[in-house]
């Protein structure tokens, strides 16, 4: 019989950042083992919960980032939830395997959907016909949906993403794991709470909002831990990466347009990256980008375009992509690391007038790249309760609108990640039990999947 586990996946918390605001964290680790993770590359959501939930790197599982460039769809796509984009054995299943008896509650963790796991729950916003978008979640099994939205209302997909995030996105997450586990009374529950990456990324962290975001979040995990620990089960707190200062949006896909190498297409007078038609292109994820060059007789004048692109730290090509576990044919031909304060944007355009209408919305599955602006409200916009509230109004009439409130400057960008850590501080880490397997000072990420089970065993 398996060890009752919880795993809690507190998004961007790093050392450095456990302190006077995060009163319960501070005392806990006192008493707990605690260790640095040594972050894989690239240090984003998908990426990362894939190696921790398999124990393999990109080269093995496949998810080289949080989207990639589908080449025989010639299609960028982001933010899929298909289990089956995994390729390697996951966690779950090396338990059940262990033990018949193993059953797993995923709490919005990604790849949720169609996997292997027992209970689940995650973000599915309902799109309708006339272009409304519904705050709603997937769960298996479905009533477990039901159950949830009836007891604590409504999933607040608006605070989870976009200009409202808030931690009632996190603490819905939460109170949902600790019903789940009344119900269902799990093996293991994987929990991932996302409150500190997205304030970290529009704040810098001398920022006195940041403080309040720490105690927010802090009080989240102090709910948990004693859920949990009065329900014997062993706790783990990890986190996928820490955030790290930035002051340099770096648009690539400008810089190949304005080298000839990027093709548009113009519809109803806005530009639409057409990534099958161009010579060579970026895909965007943070601190990484991947570089696909569909002409590789380009390929030496990409390169040299890149080496001279203030900003640029590493470039890695065929044997480097090895090097650092990022060798699958999912990958860019070259994938780009920025440097500390630089980070990379998704935008190609050369005049406002002419970005997408996608560009000034929320729209995480339409953008060719990932864009953290969407969580800051245009500041040119006088009034934006006002415009929220008529658009608003509109959609409550019927009418078609356009929630075009997303501002098109980058440099509002405060915090990045997805590269390697300057310091363990600045990195990710994992927090156990003193009784714990955990017995050493660092682990890469590639050993987490392992040291859960050793805790399950």
């Amino acid at each position: 019989m398996m060890k009752k586990t919880v795993v809690i996946n507190v998004v961007g918390l790093s050392k450095n950042l456990i302190g006077t605001s995060t009163p319960f964290l501070n005392n806990y680790i006192k008493k707990k083992r605690t260790a640095f993770i040594k972050p894989i590359i690239p240090a984003v959501t998908c990426a990362v919960q894939a190696t921790y939930f398999t124990g393999k790197t990109p080269t093995e599982h496949g998810i080289v980032g949080n989207g990639w460039y589908f080449k025989d769809l010639c299609e960028i796509k982001f933010w899929h939830q298909s289990n089956k984009l995994v390729q390697s054995p996951k966690l779950w299943e090396m338990a059940k395997s262990m033990d018949p008896s193993f059953t797993c509650a995923n709490m919005f963790w990604w790849f949720n959907m169609y996997s292997s796991v027992d209970f689940s729950i995650t973000p599915r916003p309902q799109y309708h016909a006339d272009g409304i978008k519904l705050p709603d979640v997937y769960s298996h099994p479905p009533e477990l949906r039901d159950l949830m939205q009836k007891e604590l209302g409504t999933f607040p997909l608006f605070d989870f993403w976009g200009p409202k995030t808030s931690i009632k996105s996190s603490k819905w997450i939460a109170d949902a794991s600790m019903r789940a586990d009344e119900v269902n009374n799990p093996t293991l529950t994987l929990i991932y709470l996302p409150h500190l990456d997205y304030c970290l990324q529009k704040f810098n962290k001398e920022d006195q909002r940041i403080k309040s975001d720490l105690a927010e979040i802090d009080k989240v995990c102090e709910d948990l831990v004693k859920f949990y620990e009065g329900r014997d089960a062993q706790v783990i707190i990890l986190s996928e990466y820490g955030i790290n200062e930035v002051s340099n949006p770096i648009s690539l896909n400008r810089i190949f347009r304005e080298n000839g190498l990027l093709a548009v297409r113009e519809e109803s007078g806005h530009e639409l990256l057409d990534p099958g038609a161009s010579e060579a292109f970026a895909v965007v994820d943070h601190q990484l980008a991947h570089i696909y060059v569909n002409d590789l007789n380009k390929m030496n004048q990409v390169r040299a375009i890149l080496e001279k692109t203030p900003g640029i730290e590493m470039i890695l090509g065929k044997e480097e992509k090895k090097l650092h576990g990022l060798d699958h044919s999912r990958a860019g031909d070259l994938v780009v690391l920025a440097d500390r304060k630089s980070w990379f944007n998704y935008y190609y355009w050369l005049d406002d007038a002419k970005a997408p209408d996608f560009a000034r919305i929320v729209e995480i599955h339409k953008k060719p790249g990932f864009d953290p602006v969407e969580m800051f409200l245009n500041p040119s916009i006088k009034f934006p309760l006002v415009k929220v509230g008529s658009i608003l109004m509109k959609k409550k009439l019927g009418f078609r609108y356009l929630m075009d409130v997303i501002p098109l400057d980058p440099s509002l960008i405060k915090g990045s990640h997805g590269r390697y850590p300057d310091s363990p501080e600045e990195g990710p880490l994992i927090i156990a039990s003193e009784d714990s397997p955990l017995n050493k000072n660092a682990i890469d990420a590639t050993e987490v999947c392992n040291l859960i089970l050793d805790h399950l065993r």
